[in-house]
Order: C-alpha cells, then sequence, then structure tokens
C-alpha cells in the first residue's frame, strides 16, 4: 500500500503502529537529514553522530511498535529528544569515567557517601523507561530471525554497547559497509514486528 507523503507525522505514526511498515519509511525520509544534521552539531563528530542516529530510529521503532508513543504535536521535536537525551547520557557516561563533579565532593575532597543515590545520576530518562528490558526481549526474539551478518551486528552494536567505527574494526569492514547493515537489520526488524507472532509486547 502506498502511503501519501503528505499525510501528517502522527497520522503516519499511528499507520505504522498498526503493521504499515511504508509510513514509517515516509516518516524516515521526512526527517533524517534535519535530525542527522542536528545529532552532528551536539556531537561535532561523525562517527558518533552516527550511532545516536542508529540509536534514535531503533528507540522510536521500539516504542512505537510497543504502544508508548504519546503524540505530541511534533514527531520531529520528539526524535530530537530522543537524540539529545542519548547524547547527553553519553555525554554523561564519559563523564563519570573521567571525573567526579565538584558538587560531589565534600570540604575535604572527599566522594560523598551517597553520590550513587544522586537523581542527577541515577534516574532513567522518559527514553530510557520506553526502552525497557520488556521491549529488549521482545527484540532480542527478532534478532534470533535475522541473517547472521546482521544478528552478529545489532548484538554488537545494542548488546556491547560497541560504536560504529570499533565494529568496523572487529568484522574488518568499512563503517558504511556496518551503517548499511544496521540499516537493513532495521528494516528486517520492523518487517518481523509486522509480523503476528513477533509483536512487541505493548
Amino acid at each position: 500500500m502506498k502511503i501519501c507523503s503528505t499525510l501528517a507525522d502522527d497520522a503516519l505514526v499511528r499507520l505504522y503502529e498498526e503493521g504499515n511498515d511504508n509510513a514509517f519509511d515516509v516518516l524516515l525520509n521526512r526527517h533524517q537529514e534535519k535530525l542527522f544534521n542536528y545529532i552532528f552539531f551536539l556531537t561535532r563528530n561523525e562517527d558518533v553522530a552516527n550511532d545516536i542516529f542508529q540509536d534514535t530510529f531503533v528507540r522510536a521503532i521500539t516504542s512505537i511498535r510497543s504502544h508508548h508513543y504519546e503524540s505530541s504535536g511534533n514527531f520531529g521535536a520528539w526524535l530530537m529528544c530522543i537524540s539529545r537525551n542519548l547524547v547527553t547520557d553519553l555525554n554523561r557516561r564519559t563523564q563519570i569515567l573521567t571525573t567526579v563533579p565538584h558538587e560531589f565532593v565534600d570540604e575535604n575532597g572527599d566522594v560523598k557517601a551517597d553520590l550513587l543515590n544522586d537523581a542527577r545520576l541515577c534516574d532513567p530518562t522518559v527514553e530510557e523507561d520506553i526502552f525497557t528490558r520488556e521491549s529488549l526481549e521482545c527484540l532480542r526474539v527478532m534478532v534470533d530471525h535475522l541473517p547472521e551478518p546482521q544478528r552478529e551486528i545489532i548484538y554488537l552494536r545494542y548488546y556491547r554497547d560497541l560504536s560504529f567505527k570499533d565494529i568496523a574494526k572487529i568484522l574488518n569492514v568499512s563503517i558504511n559497509t556496518a551503517l548499511g547493515r544496521v540499516r537493513y537489520a532495521i528494516l528486517n526488524l520492523r518487517r518481523m514486528a509486522s509480523e503476528k507472532h513477533l509483536q512487541l509486547v505493548g
């Protein structure tokens, strides 16, 4: 079924939620350039931007298919919110690994005992709540049905949390090849998600 490219974003989201993969293709084509440019603006690193871009659409797919998407009237802004939270989370993890912010250090220069209980470091974002263990388990079921090259790259990216640059080195392929495999894998996951026996749990 051919989808009219003039349909509003929320109408396309509902069609995709009901199983029409073509609707998501329209959304992807409509928003991918602006979204990637925004992520690149935040990261100033093409490799990292590619990682965040792919992760944003995986989370969007999972959110919509598991019926967690709530219309805000601006689908593009929702995507940017997901990507911004992913960038913030990446920066936060990097910062925690390299330094402890001054507000978590007492007057003696010692790290406060309740550091790990601080909400700024421990509370998940809304998007992290969406990407629940239940959704990951559903994703794992579908990943098992992918061709081996696609299954391997999804595992390395989403279960080992490796960058595309590292994945390309491990697999001895170019970054473009690694990105291409993920895109094909996501297409297959979207197709499988629309099949009755592999519906994401809502």
